[in-house]
């Protein structure tokens, strides 16, 4: 079975990056059936920064990393702290190996109390993630406060980005806004 690592790096409890990341896992499993592996960096906070001070992961930071670089494909969720990823996230980031992430696919969100910091989509953690050279899907989400009131907007997100992603999980990718996928290798061949 297809493997999802969902990384959220939500700090309160409850989270609406826990919740958003939650959404988008369930909405890549009703695309396409996944072993979703849910990892809370809050959990794991102490053992991210000892590793970033010592150099040496503890067992249970060593088992998240291991689900992360393992899994099929990616999905990662962090709150907007000053226009930017939050400390928490980078850090853990930090602490991946350089190559760990070539190729996976990846799908992006972030939360944050206004529209006014959907920015950080595009302009951090798509460049994070396209330094690692991991596979971004084209459809990030990002979840203002007014979002999860809202009838419909954040759902169309997370089920456009969701099939991207699965599309990519599936070896298809996408070649029109309408989120219709054609394989790999179709596109490869001269049109006649």
């Amino acid at each position: 079975m297809t493997t999802l690592a969902v990384v959220s790096a939500g700090l309160g409890e409850p989270s609406s990056s826990h919740l958003l990341a939650d959404r988008l896992a369930a909405a890549v499993d009703r695309a396409l059936p996944v072993e979703v592996r849910s990892i809370r960096l809050r959990d794991v906070a102490r053992d991210v920064a000892d590793n970033l001070v010592t150099g040496f992961p503890s067992a249970r930071l060593r088992e998240v990393v291991d689900d992360v670089v393992t899994a099929d494909g990616l999905i990662v969720v962090t709150p907007t702290f000053n226009a930017s990823y939050s400390g928490l996230f980078k850090s853990f980031v930090d602490v991946l190996e350089p190559d760990s992430l070539v190729g996976k696919p990846v799908l992006i969100a972030a939360t944050g109390g206004t529209e006014r910091h959907s920015l950080v989509l595009d302009h951090a953690l798509r460049p994070l993630f396209a330094y690692l050279r991991a596979v971004v899907v084209p459809t990030g989400v990002y979840a203002a406060s007014s979002d999860w009131g809202a009838p419909q907007g954040l759902s169309d997100r997370v089920e456009r980005a969701a099939g991207e992603l699965a599309g990519l999980l599936e070896g298809r990718v996408p070649v029109k806004p309408e989120d219709k996928f054609v394989p790999f290798d179709q596109l490869l061949k001269p049109k006649v």
